[in-house]
């Protein structure tokens, strides 16, 4: 088990693992203290796995992540999950068309957006409003970081 603090063009970013699979990548926002506890991620480490290929999401957002997560606690929340992870790098799509597409209504893909243990590498930041309206994001800064994501992404990376 493993918990690492890395810096980020975000600000801090908390990585959870359990040594065979990913359990959250939290982004802390202003104010929020590091949790105690944390590891260097170990060479060769889930959590150093993790590290390479946010950095290298950093560096080109087309970056395709590859790791093993946490399941989802439902079908319902795997099928959610796997509607967002769709969504190609500088692409949104409204919490309406994730439903129509996912058989789901947009409250339900709000929530899974909201509860996702996983930002960037579940991609809830390319879920916007209708009419392209930026929404909500429950990770760091908030809409400040929802914006970052989405800006790096019509860039294509490169910090």
């Amino acid at each position: 088990m493993t918990k690492a603090l890395i810096p980020s063009p975000l600000g801090p970013v908390v990585i959870d693992d359990d040594g065979a699979r990913l359990r959250s990548i939290h982004i802390l926002g202003d104010g929020e203290a590091s949790p105690i506890g944390l590891d260097d991620p170990a060479t060769g480490s889930l959590a150093a796995e993790a590290v390479r290929q946010l950095y290298a999401y950093f560096d080109d957002s087309d970056f395709r992540f590859d790791l093993p997560l946490t399941p989802a606690p439902s079908l319902r929340g795997a099928a959610l999950r796997a509607a967002i992870a769709a969504i190609p790098s500088g692409e949104t799509l409204s919490y309406g068309a994730l439903a129509r597409i996912a058989g789901s209504g947009p409250r339900a893909i709000g929530q899974a957006c909201a509860r996702n243990p996983f930002p960037i590498v579940i991609p809830c930041h390319r879920v916007v409003g209708s009419g392209g309206a930026i929404g909500h994001y429950s990770g760091g800064r908030g809409v400040v970081t929802k914006t970052w994501l989405l800006d790096h992404e019509r860039r294509g990376g490169l910090l």
